[in-house]
């Protein structure tokens, strides 16, 4: 389905663009800033307004004829600075966030910074196996008859399986709402190409997107809650005073996961259809530094409190996502593949959101600023889940339920034959 993008947010300036070191900042990222063509857009445009205005200012003063034809020119003249600001606007739509420069320089290539790790990977005296043999042996996977429903890349969980699922999801809303602040929320699964441009979704990622048509809309499917959480405020000027706001809200998010293949499809760490507990802070700009260690923190908290062992790395600046100026990504310990995994991107994205979706705070002095978002998951049941199976098996295919848990599933340990 083509989707339209409509609007018009404030999204990057591009006069600030062409006259700070936004070049340069970009181009930590592997992004080339099209200055030429920005610099002849720019041009264009104020010839176009400066014209227009002083053809504005003479219309009072000519003569009947003269008025005709000067209106006539006027109206070719705002014609053309629409068409010149529809393409400004398309181009400053494709730039992507300039990284922060406390983000490490570097790319995916390059060694990974590990800022910390907790718990330790658990030792096996048999070799452990991956969570697909693991769940369809107990009965709790059965991606046969997933595949049967949907294809490759979908799931159908079952007995002590879908209620793991359940349980993940109870733990980590209470968590987030009881200990960390948070409001919950039950959102849209389907949301506006509007609402998709302001997170940073489109144009960029449209390939990775589903969607339909609800009546004459055409309408996409979240990819994950962040979405509809910030959207939220779009248009809206919030009270300064009432900042930091902190969101959450369990949905299940919907990838196209264009260009994944291989092992990553295998089970449920890489799916067209999962759900996740995502997190979201709207912040005054002097608190965004301070905000993403306070969603780190929370995310991080989840993972100790089902004792699993991860890892915590600064991703470097050709690393970060499209939206983001700085994100530090959770990693946790998969032993069947003996190596860690992200289980969640936990970003600042600075102004960059609030930009497009027009998101403003009213000072105490009555000046309005954009305010600054962060996001990050916390956490992917899938994915948790995932490393609930592999670092919690025993020899004989039973799994042992973390302490936390067992209030919402009713059960400390899967035993070898699936029935609980």
């Amino acid at each position: 389905m083509r989707v339209r993008n409509q609007g018009g947010a404030a999204m990057h300036d591009a006069k600030a663009l062409l006259a700070g070191p936004a070049k340069e900042r970009l181009a930590r990222r592997g992004f080339e800033l099209p200055v030429e063509e920005l610099q002849a857009l720019v041009t264009q445009r104020s010839k176009l307004i400066a014209e227009r205005d002083a053809l504005r200012g003479e219309l009072k003063s000519l003569a009947r004829e003269a008025k005709a034809e000067a209106k006539a020119r006027l109206r070719q003249l705002e014609e053309d600075s629409g068409g010149c600001d529809g393409e400004l606007r398309r181009m400053l739509l494709t730039i992507p966030n300039l990284p922060s420069d406390d983000a490490p320089d570097g790319g995916p290539a390059d060694p990974m910074v590990t800022v910390r790790s907790w718990g330790t990977a658990p030792e096996f005296d048999f070799p452990p196996l991956d969570h697909v043999e693991l769940g369809t042996r107990l009965g709790i996977l059965d991606p046969a008859r997933a595949a049967k429903l949907s294809g490759a890349r979908f799931a159908v969980t079952r007995g002590a399986g879908a209620r793991l699922e359940r349980a993940l999801a109870g733990f980590l809303l209470d968590l987030h709402t009881g200990e960390h602040g948070y409001l919950e929320h039950g959102l849209p699964h389907l949301v506006t190409a509007d609402a998709m441009t302001g997170t940073g979704q489109l144009p960029k990622f449209a390939d990775d997107l589903f969607g339909t048509k609800v009546g004459d809309r055409d309408l996409l499917l979240v990819p994950t809650a962040e979405v509809p959480l910030v959207n939220l405020y779009r248009e809206e000027i919030v009270d300064a005073a009432t900042l930091p706001l902190a969101l959450t809200a369990c949905t299940p998010c919907y990838r196209a996961e264009a260009g994944s293949y291989g092992r990553d499809t295998r089970g449920l760490i890489r799916m067209h259809q999962f759900e996740k507990v995502e997190l979201v802070r709207l912040c005054h700009p002097d608190q965004a530094e301070r905000e993403l260690q306070i969603l780190l923190g929370h995310a991080e908290e989840g993972l100790r409190r089902l004792g699993l062992h991860y890892r915590v790395v600064d991703l470097r600046a050709g690393d970060l996502g499209f939206s983001a100026r700085r994100t530090f990504d959770i990693e946790v310990w998969l032993p069947a593949q003996g190596e860690y995994r992200e289980v969640s991107s936990c970003s600042d994205c600075g102004d960059f959101q609030a930009r497009r979706a027009a998101i403003r705070a009213r000072e105490r002095q009555g000046g309005k600023i954009f305010v600054n978002t962060l996001n990050g998951s916390g956490l992917p049941i899938g994915r948790t889940m995932v490393a609930l199976l592999e670092q919690g098996q025993h020899a004989d295919g039973s799994i042992t339920i973390p302490p936390a848990l067992v209030p919402y599933t009713g059960f400390s340990k899967i035993p070898s034959n699936g029935h609980v």
